[in-house]
C-alpha cells in the first residue's frame, strides 16, 4: 500500500474541508506525484478549480485524470464543460463527443454538445445532439427549449410546434419563452393565462 499517496490525499481533504484550497491543491499534486495512476487526486483538484471559476486549470486537471482513465465518460463531460466555460468551443465539442461515444446515455453530454454546436451556428448538429438529450431526459425543459430554438434556426416550424406542445405539458414558463423567441404567436393560446 502506498502510504505516501494516502497521506497527501487525506491531508488535502482536511485542507479542503477548512477551505484552504491552495494547500489542498498542492497536496493533491503531491499525491499524484507519489502515485501517477491515482486519478482521484487530480479529479479533486479539478473540482476545486472549477468551483473557483478557474476553468483553464480545471481543464488541465481533468486532462490529467483522462491520462489515467481515458475511458471515463463523466470526466470527458467535465472537460467539455470546462472548455465551454473558457470559450474553447471546438475542444468542448470534441470532449462532449468523446463522452457520448463512451456512454450514449449521458444526457448532459448530449446537451453540452448541442449547445456548443448552436454557439458555432451549426444548428443541424445542435438539433441532433439536443434531440438525444431531450429523448434521454423528456422532462428537461432546457433541452427541449434549446431543441426548439435549433429547429427554429433550421426553419422547421412543424418541429418547433412539436417541441412547444411537448414542453407545454410540464413547463409553461419555458413554453411561453420559446413561443416568444420563435415568434409563434399562433401558439400563444397555450400560455394565455401566463401572459400579462
Amino acid at each position: 500500500m502506498n502510504f505516501e499517496k494516502w497521506q497527501h490525499y487525506w491531508r488535502a481533504s482536511v485542507f479542503q474541508f477548512f477551505n484552504k484550497e491552495d494547500q489542498a491543491i498542492q497536496e493533491y499534486r503531491l499525491a499524484l506525484l507519489s502515485a501517477p495512476d491515482f486519478a482521484r487526486a487530480p479529479e479533486r483538484a479539478a473540482f476545486i478549480y472549477a468551483n473557483r471559476g478557474d476553468f483553464k486549470s480545471a481543464a488541465a486537471s481533468f486532462r490529467d485524470v483522462l491520462a489515467i482513465e481515458p475511458d471515463n465518460a463523466v470526466i470527458h463531460f467535465n472537460l467539455g464543460f470546462a472548455y465551454d466555460k473558457t470559450g474553447d468551443i471546438p475542444e468542448a465539442i470534441v470532449a462532449f463527443q468523446d463522452a457520448t461515444q463512451l456512454n450514449a446515455q449521458l444526457d448532459r453530454a448530449w446537451y453540452g454538445l448541442g449547445i456548443c454546436h448552436a454557439k458555432l451556428g451549426d444548428h443541424a448538429e445542435a438539433a441532433k445532439a439536443l434531440h438525444e438529450a431531450a429523448t434521454l431526459q423528456p422532462m428537461n425543459p432546457h433541452a427541449w427549449y434549446a431543441l426548439g430554438m435549433a429547429n427554429h434556426h433550421l426553419n422547421q416550424p412543424e418541429r418547433v410546434t412539436e417541441v412547444i406542445m411537448h414542453l407545454h405539458r410540464f413547463d409553461p414558463i419555458m413554453t411561453r419563452q420559446l413561443i416568444h423567441e420563435t415568434n409563434r404567436s399562433d401558439l400563444t393560446h397555450l400560455v394565455a393565462d401566463l401572459l400579462v
